[in-house]
């Protein structure tokens, strides 16, 4: 369990009771005043479900997706680019930090369908049950309680769509390889065809199975930056396996949308108006 009350913005988090514990890193409340108006979010190996109880909030999906407002919350599979998140002034929600996988079996669509373009909790659960939900969670006694009533919306809806065993096996590979393992061995080791893989891929976590190995690379050399210290790039780009430092920059790009550098100077912002905050391990202001 983890709380913290830090500037205006108090969180909750924990790691879910078995079975979720599975397909979920935790579950979290979230309230108050944000550090800042927009933030972005850097692609990562998880995926995304809010349920809103404040005014509503923004999110842009992509960098060249059109900026949505959204009043009940939103459910976002695993990103391949960075993408935004406007907060209003005051803010309150609960939400689902899903391990890649994890997202699948509360979907009545494929999840390549919603890749980079968020979509409403009403369009995935249905306007009558998130009101529902939504009204429990707006009475009920404390953070605590309000999760534990997450818990049990998503148990209610847990199923096992096919091939859910095969892709949570794979991506489990390739999380612990930090996306290093040459793909067509994962095809082989399954006993199928790295076209059937694929397809199951991108049907349960929204990518391929090469594009979730970069998203783990990138995320595990974004996390081993030390945005405080000095910075070898060309030594951290060798390190984490890319041809070169070019090789780096240019897929920092694609991910972020920045350089490097500019990366850090935003990083270093962050730490400097903010230390110690809740949220300072991974967004970014964008305003």
């Amino acid at each position: 369990m983890t709380s913290a009350m830090l500037e205006g913005v108090e969180y909750v988090s924990r790691v879910p009771r078995p079975p979720l514990d599975g397909l979920i890193d935790d579950v979290y409340y979230l309230a108050g005043t944000p550090p800042y108006a927009l933030l972005t979010l850097p692609p990562a190996p998880s995926a995304l479900l809010i349920v809103n109880l404040g005014a509503p909030f923004r999110v842009r999906g992509g960098f060249d997706i059109a900026t949505t407002e959204y009043a009940d919350g939103c459910v976002v599979t695993m990103p391949t680019r960075a993408w935004e998140f406007g907060y209003p002034p005051r803010t309150r929600s609960v939400g689902v930090h899903f391990k890649p996988w994890g997202l699948a079996p509360f979907l009545p669509m494929p999840a390549a369908e919603l890749c980079d373009r968020p979509v409403t909790v009403e369009q995935v659960w249905g306007r009558p049950a998130v009101a529902e939900l939504r009204d429990r969670l707006a009475t009920a006694d404390g953070p605590h309680d309000m999760l534990t009533l997450l818990e049990d919306e998503l148990t209610r809806r847990l199923r096992e769509p096919a091939g859910l065993g095969l892709i949570r096996h794979t991506s489990g590979v390739i999380a612990a390889t930090g996306g290093a393992v040459p793909i067509g061995d994962l095809s082989l080791a399954a006993g199928v065809s790295s076209t059937h893989l694929a397809q199951r891929f991108k049907q349960l976590i929204g990518v391929t199975p090469k594009r979730l190995a970069r998203t783990h690379r990138f995320t595990a050399t974004v996390f081993a930056l030390d945005p405080a210290g000095p910075i070898d790039w060309g030594e951290l780009a060798g390190d984490a396996g890319y041809f070169d430092q070019a090789h780096f920059g240019h897929e920092f790009r694609a991910f972020t949308g920045l350089t490097p550098t500019r990366y850090i100077e935003v990083r270093r912002r962050f730490l400097r108006e903010h230390p110690g905050h809740a949220f300072d391990g991974w967004p970014l202001p964008a305003d």
